[in-house]
């Protein structure tokens, strides 16, 4: 039975168009390799399916680049010289590029100014004045921000400083405990030493009550003898 004549138009499924590109890629290339084998022929195939990934197959008694070289020299054309050219050209303009700009920093920095007509000096005025109001606007702003994070770094030691001194007082409410040596005194000396680093504060405890002790009269012992107690905030 003879096989149906297939229509050949583009297969508007994209699963079956991927397949039977597969399918007639594997047969093209096996095809290609046959006539490499049996006529000692080179060949050389290149094909980009629709999602733009390449597929090539070239015999393997030439590499891609000799078999473009001879192809080259048999029609007697060059396939990298409008290629070169182009590159070529991009270079010469890149080149016009980095002159100008280097000329223009020189101009910024009052270089090369006597070629300039009264139009261009104006205008690089103005442009410097620009530069001149943007550069003190972000002077500016930056100040502001350093000034507000200091701000908030005075008002959180602020707060340490007076939750020292409600705690400072509060203990000194408390008849157990008392400042040693000149009492008031080091108690605002200490205070103004606060904002240097760690917190010491070296504090007496009171007994309220003698001391178990058999040769003890009855009376309380002398403030050489009491405990000090440091303290660390």
């Amino acid at each position: 039975m003879a096989r149906g004549k297939i229509q050949i138009k583009r297969i508007e499924n994209t699963t079956n168009r991927q397949v039977t590109y597969s399918k007639r890629r594997n047969g093209l290339f096996k095809k290609a390799n046959e006539l490499t084998v049996l006529c000692d022929a080179k060949v050389s195939i290149i094909m980009f399916s629709s999602t733009g990934k390449l597929h090539e197959y070239i015999s393997p008694s030439v590499s891609t680049k000799q078999f473009f070289d001879q192809y080259q020299m048999t029609v007697g054309i060059d396939l990298w010289n409008s290629h070169y050219e182009n590159m070529q050209e991009n270079l010469k303009k890149l080149k016009d590029v980095n002159r100008n700009l280097r000329k223009e920093i020189r101009q910024r920095m009052g270089d090369c100014l006597n070629d300039l007509s009264m139009e261009e000096l104006r205008l690089l005025e103005e442009e410097m004045d620009k530069a001149a109001k943007a550069i003190r606007e972000r002077k500016y702003k930056v100040i502001t921000n350093q000034i507000d994070t200091q701000r908030k770094k005075f008002n959180n030691e602020r707060e340490v400083h007076n939750r020292l001194l409600r705690d400072l007082d509060a203990r000194a409410e408390d008849g157990r405990f008392e400042m040693m040596e000149n009492g008031a005194a080091d108690y605002e000396s200490v205070i103004g030493f606060s904002n240097l680093g760690p917190r010491m504060f070296a504090l007496t405890l009171q007994p309220t009550h003698p001391a178990n002790n058999p040769h003890n009269t009855g009376q309380q012992q002398p403030a050489s003898d009491l405990t000090t107690y440091p303290l660390l905030f």
